[in-house]
């Protein structure tokens, strides 16, 4: 199966290491197929998407939100999704 559109994402994961607490960036892709959407954890039925939405917080970066049947899933990026959730709205649109 092929990858229609691709958008990074990141998180952060925060760790005590002796007397310190360290923050520790994480960068992974989020893909969309025909079918599905695909992250590190997380796998959505193209079906159970009802819609993805973007909220900005900063220049450089906002929020990717998909709405699901198993709730809300935010994910920080920090480029554009315009072309992510517009190939993702024209596959809604063939089913």
């Amino acid at each position: 199966m092929s990858i229609i559109s691709m958008i990074s994402y990141t998180y952060v994961e925060r760790k005590i290491k002796r007397t310190k607490k360290v923050t520790i960036p994480h960068s992974k892709d989020m893909c969309l197929y025909t079918d599905n959407i695909e992250t590190e954890n997380e796998s959505f039925h193209i079906n159970s998407v009802f819609d993805i939405s973007y909220k900005c917080v900063s220049k450089e970066s906002g929020f990717l939100y998909l709405h699901t049947n198993q709730g809300m899933f935010a994910y920080t990026i920090h480029t554009d999704p315009g072309d992510f959730i517009a190939a993702y709205k024209d596959i809604k649109k063939k089913r």
